[in-house]
């Protein structure tokens, strides 16, 4: 982090409803979920969409058993951070979401619908900071958002939403998190434990993992500890701004 010595606290005057999209359950709870109790306890509302129910997620399960437990620990995650309303989209399969139309307009929709003034999505790039690479859904769930949000601004584009009663909505701010070139951070220095509860939540996916996998605490320590020394608290959420 220490290449971006001119990161900016995110000002959280210009926002008030916050939509959270990801490709699949715990991507959130990778220190996101610290920011999100941030603003939630501020009186904020975030709610979640979910392209997938991370079906493919666990090796010993097959699918059809995965889903269904994975999206209940989604839900598990948000409630430990006061988040009540996690959609998940029908048609996209885990491991295999393709950038395209239908994830646009699927995503546009949602934005239309919840309305935000803030939308969090995970970077794009093809490697996190520190040279991790990317996974596919990741990639293009994030790319689909981007677009996805003037997309939800124009009603000339994917019309039949209007006809489904989904009016245009201009969302002012996206918040792209885990990018390798950040712009702003989000104090959670007060809410890593919340952030370690969220992601215990998703327990059945952490055994599968196996025992040399971090524990919840040690893996936000080092994801939400990392750009400490950069911006000058314990633990932060960065991500680079769109739209100012």
């Amino acid at each position: 982090m220490t290449e971006h010595p001119d990161l900016q606290p995110l000002d959280e005057s210009t926002f008030e409803t916050v939509l959270c999209v990801v490709a699949h359950p715990d991507d959130l709870e990778y220190g996101t979920a610290a920011a999100v109790d941030r603003w939630v306890r501020a009186g904020k509302t975030v709610t979640y969409l979910l392209a997938t129910r991370g079906e493919a997620g666990i090796d010993t399960l097959p699918p059809e058993q995965a889903a269904p437990l994975r999206e209940q620990e989604e839900r598990d995650g948000a409630a430990q951070v006061g988040v009540d309303v996690v959609e998940f989209l029908d048609g996209f399969t885990d491991g295999v979401v393709e950038y395209g139309l239908a994830l646009r307009r699927a995503i546009a929709r949602e934005m239309r619908i919840r309305r935000p003034d803030l939308v969090i999505t995970s970077t794009y790039a093809d490697r996190f900071p520190g040279g991790f690479a990317n996974q596919a859904d990741h990639r293009a769930v994030g790319l689909a958002v981007v677009d996805a949000k003037a997309d939800a601004g124009n009603r000339w584009i994917f019309p039949d939403l209007v006809d489904e009663g989904h009016e245009p909505w201009q969302v002012a701010r996206l918040l792209i998190v885990a990018d390798p070139e950040p712009t702003h951070f989000v104090d959670v220095s007060e809410h890593f434990d919340a952030a370690v509860a969220s992601l215990s939540a998703h327990d059945a996916y952490l055994v599968a993992l196996g025992p040399d996998y971090p524990k919840p605490a040690e893996l936000l320590g080092m994801i939400l500890g990392g750009p400490s020394e950069v911006v000058g608290v314990p633990y932060a959420v960065t991500g680079r701004l769109v739209g100012g």
